[in-house]
């Protein structure tokens, strides 16, 4: 027993090593971090404070010094839990629909349709990025098509809004949704939905009570592997949102950058961690209440 005991820790050991060094060490050091003094020209200073922290939700004055809500810290984490709802639900929209017609192509086909759907990740994110952003720009594909139809009479500024970065975030993350969603209508019994055509049932409700709840695992996983990424998205904001738009990920890169204030972006980066493991939480209860009631 012992030995099969030492064996299977023997084989888990490169794994909790790689963990180890490259999860929970880094997100140690952030910690340690948080709760230092910053130095003067960056980095921390050895000396527990919690000015960090304080700095994340919470302004000095200044006439009289006294402490007033930091609204630019919770005005930019309102606006990227809203975008990262906002590209969640979007990918929902059209993910839906395409893993369903993949799914529902002749089982020789659907190799193909899945190479297409998977093809934008063998390049680069800051590539993609840019790609959207030549689409939408002022001088773009979108305004020149626009222009030559004559529906407009002068460009769209579109870029360095909020909605430019939805609309990256959008097709950055489209994929995520689609993958699992696609896995799950792969295994449903498209005889379920034949049964409920015949006992009467609209197409609304055979969609709101067949399929979507045999499809809710997929939706579950999907919501998750887009709202993580896109809750601290850098890339994106950046190069779509500009100076108009940032998100907590910026304000985390600018803090250990521009500002020199290495502790408020540990605190900063660990309050994103915290708001992401509350939403898996969040989203883990509502599978299990949904895997509840299909049971």
């Amino acid at each position: 027993m012992r030995a099969e005991t030492r064996r299977r820790w023997s084989l888990a050991l490169p794994a909790l090593t790689v963990i180890t060094l490259c999860s929970i060490l880094p997100l140690g050091v952030m910690v340690a971090y948080s709760f230092m003094e910053a130095g003067q020209y960056g980095n921390v200073q050895w000396g527990f404070s919690l000015e960090g922290w304080r700095a994340v939700f919470l302004d000095r004055d200044f006439f009289d010094d006294s402490y007033i809500p930091a609204t630019a810290h919770l005005t930019i984490l309102a606006r990227s839990i809203l975008l990262a709802l906002a590209t969640t639900a979007l990918t929902f929209v059209f993910g839906i629909p395409t893993a369903w017609f993949i799914a529902t192509r002749p089982p020789a086909t659907r190799a193909y349709w899945m190479f297409l759907i998977t093809v934008p990740f063998w390049t680069n994110l800051l590539v993609r990025t840019i790609a959207i952003q030549e689409v939408i720009r002022a001088d773009g594909t979108l305004n020149r098509l626009l222009l030559a139809t004559g529906l407009i009479d002068e460009p769209l500024q579109m870029m360095f809004t909020n909605g430019a970065v939805l609309v990256g975030m959008t097709y950055v993350y489209l994929p995520l949704m689609v993958l699992p969603v696609y896995a799950a209508i792969e295994k449903f019994d498209f005889r379920l939905a034949e049964a409920a055509y015949d006992l009467h049932a609209s197409r609304l409700y055979c969609l709101r009570r067949v399929v979507l709840p045999l499809m809710w695992p997929g939706i579950v996983a999907g919501s998750i592997l887009v709202f993580i990424p896109a809750l601290g998205a850098y890339v994106t904001p950046r190069l779509m949102g500009g100076g108009r738009a940032m998100m907590w990920g910026n304000l985390i890169d600018l803090q250990f950058g521009q500002g020199r204030n290495w502790p408020l972006g540990a605190a900063l980066s660990i309050t994103l961690t915290l708001v992401v493991v509350g939403a898996m939480v969040w989203y883990a209860r509502r599978a299990a209440k949904g895997a509840e009631t299909n049971g």
